[in-house]
């Protein structure tokens, strides 16, 4: 299902507005993933869910604020939206069901660390940030 540009820009904007890159079609995130080559690449399936609202937008957030442990790029889908775009970025995970919203870590190419949708909604923004940092503290070494 489709939302209306001006319902979901904000929903974008606050990954956008952290440093994330927004992926609207398949060819963006073929090239993007291709291009993650060495480092930490961190991916974001968003959602227009309350649980991405309450909990993942705010938690990666806080991951992200003042770590020195950072991901080297920083990728989004919006699941509801671009939905052969965010298909397309679920083929480079595809052994794991869809679950959004969701971060998907990968170190120089491989996917390393999933968390998805039910290790998300039933705790608060400050442990998924916990989690997500802990994460890129283990995988950039």
């Amino acid at each position: 299902m489709r939302y209306s540009p001006l319902l979901v820009r904000p929903m974008k904007e606050e990954l956008t507005e952290i440093g994330f890159t927004d992926l609207l079609t398949t060819e963006e995130v073929d090239g993007a993933m291709k291009d993650i080559g060495k480092g930490l690449t961190l991916v974001a399936v968003n959602s227009v869910s309350g649980v991405a609202a309450a909990t993942a937008r705010p938690g990666v957030r806080r991951a992200l604020e003042d770590c020195s442990s950072r991901p080297d790029r920083l990728l989004t889908v919006l699941a509801e939206q671009e939905t052969d775009a965010t298909a397309r970025m679920r083929s480079y995970f595809a052994d794991i069901p869809p679950s959004e919203p969701s971060f998907a870590l990968f170190k120089d190419g491989e996917l390393v660390h999933f968390l998805p949708r039910h290790r998300i909604e039933e705790r608060n923004a400050d442990t998924v940030a916990a989690d997500l940092r802990s994460a890129f503290e283990e995988f950039s070494r």
